[in-house]
């Protein structure tokens, strides 16, 4: 008995439905994510993050290599409860022109390619608002995907966000220790005092940190930290 033989129409007709629904998930999902990220980052602009993804990454790492939970250390502070010093010595360090650019600060990435092409090590080029991007809704991992989620997070609020607000809860998530993110629970946990009375030296430590804390220990300062900190005391005096 003969095969009866596929109809090219048919197979063509499936091929062109499938085709259709993937195209329709993924521009429902691509819409979705859109509108939750916008969502999201309108909610965070008025109510304090309760946690970051690197917090929670922080969390899956210490299941993932022991089976552990250790509690991280966190407590949000509006930005009357934070002394200015916190403000000045974190844009002394990581951010100079923080005020004054969107976002990406294209002088410094410049310069930073300048230096790689004269033989020098490519320095990070990071702003404050792309830290806030990558440490509040991403995860450490490096992809041509993740650097262009931060891209997207990172426009969102400095679209969405004033300059001010972008400070404060880069002040309020970044990591200052083992399992200990922000400033509030960095100066307990230092310097037995509240964030809004942390000295002008005390911040220039923290922030001295903040390449690398885990490494960079406050509690216990090496001489390539203490000199960090000098140079942090004198931006400020700049500033």
């Amino acid at each position: 008995m003969a095969r009866q033989s596929r109809n090219p129409k048919t197979s063509n007709s499936r091929s062109l439905s499938i085709k259709r629904l993937l195209r329709k998930a993924a521009l429902y999902l691509l819409l979705t994510f859109l509108a939750t990220s916008v969502g999201l980052c309108v909610l965070l602009r008025w109510v304090p993050a309760p946690t970051s993804a690197f917090m929670m990454y922080r969390h899956i790492e210490d299941l993932m290599v022991d089976g552990s939970f250790q509690t991280i250390k966190y407590s949000w502070v509006g930005a009357r409860k934070i002394s200015a010093h916190a403000s000045s010595a974190v844009i002394a360090s990581e951010d100079q022109r923080f005020f004054q650019h969107s976002g990406f600060d294209l002088h410094s990435i410049q310069s930073s390619i300048d230096n790689y092409i004269d033989g020098g090590k490519l320095r990070g080029a990071s702003t404050i608002s792309q830290q806030v991007a990558k440490n509040l809704f991403l995860t450490p991992s490096k992809s041509f995907v993740r650097k262009g989620l931060e891209v997207w997070f990172t426009l969102l609020i400095e679209l969405l966000w004033s300059k001010d607000r972008i400070l404060i809860v880069y002040l309020n998530i970044a990591e200052f220790g083992d399992h200990l993110f922000g400033i509030e629970a960095a100066s307990q946990h230092y310097f037995g005092v509240h964030a809004s009375q942390i000295s002008r030296s005390q911040a220039a430590l923290l922030a001295a940190t903040l390449p690398n804390p885990i490494l960079l220990r406050a509690e216990q300062p090496s001489r390539y930290l203490l000199k960090r900190q000098h140079w942090i005391l004198l931006q400020m005096q700049n500033q």
